[in-house]
C-alpha cells in the first residue's frame, strides 16, 4: 500500500449490486488489508459527486469504462489515482427471460461487443442495471454478469468465461479555492 492508499477507507462505484466494480472494489480492500466500505452508486460520474473530498475517500473504475478519460482529466484538480490492479471479472454472459435469440438486449456501453449480431442495443448505466432491465421485462436479453443474471433469475444463452480487467482507484482530495489543486488530506483550507 502506498502513502496516499493509506488513508482510503471508503470505496465508491457503480452499482446495483452484483457489479464487476463491486467485487474489485471489496478485492482492493482485501488486498490492503482495509476494513473499509463499499458504496453504490447509479454511475461513477454520480458517485463523484457524491463523495466527500477529505482524501478517505476514493473511486473505483475500470480501465474500459467509457467515460474514464473525461472523468480523470476533467476531475485533476481533485482526483489522484493511487493505484491499479488486475483482476478477472464475474463471467459475462448473455442471458434472457427465456428466449433463445433476443431481438433487444441491454448493456453497459463497455461490453456491447457482446451483443449478438442483429440485436437491438438498449444503453444501461451498469451491468446489473441490464439484468433488472431484462429480469422486468423491459428487455429480451442483456449482457450481464453471470452473478446478476442468477440474482434475477435469468437464463444464460452465452457464456463469455471472466475478463482480466484492470480497475483503477483514485482518491478524492480537498481542493484549495484559489489554487484549484489537491492539496494533501488534513491540510488548512
Amino acid at each position: 500500500m502506498n502513502q496516499q492508499s493509506e488513508r482510503v477507507r471508503h470505496l465508491h462505484t457503480l452499482g446495483p449490486h452484483g457489479t464487476n466494480l463491486e467485487a474489485a472494489s471489496h478485492e482492493w480492500l482485501r488486498r490492503n488489508g482495509v476494513q473499509g466500505t463499499v458504496e453504490l452508486h447509479a454511475s461513477i460520474e454520480s458517485a463523484l459527486e457524491a463523495v466527500p473530498d477529505d482524501g478517505q475517500h476514493a473511486l473505483v473504475a475500470c480501465a474500459v469504462y467509457p467515460a474514464l478519460h473525461t472523468l480523470v482529466f476533467g476531475n485533476l484538480h481533485r482526483l489522484q489515482m493511487i493505484d491499479s490492479f488486475v483482476m478477472p471479472t464475474h463471467n459475462m454472459v448473455l442471458a434472457t427471460g427465456g428466449t433463445a435469440r433476443p431481438a433487444t438486449v441491454a448493456s453497459h456501453p463497455a461490453p456491447k461487443g457482446l451483443i449478438p449480431a442483429g440485436a437491438e442495443f438498449r444503453e444501461v448505466l451498469s451491468n446489473s442495471q441490464a439484468a433488472i432491465d431484462c429480469a422486468e421485462g423491459r428487455v429480451e436479453g442483456c449482457i450481464t454478469t453471470i452473478v446478476a443474471a442468477e440474482n434475477h433469475g435469468l437464463r444464460v444463452v452465452r457464456d463469455f468465461g471472466a475478463v482480466p480487467m484492470v480497475f483503477t482507484v483514485h482518491q478524492v482530495l480537498a481542493v484549495g479555492a484559489e489554487t484549484e489543486r489537491p492539496l494533501p488530506a488534513g491540510a488548512a483550507l
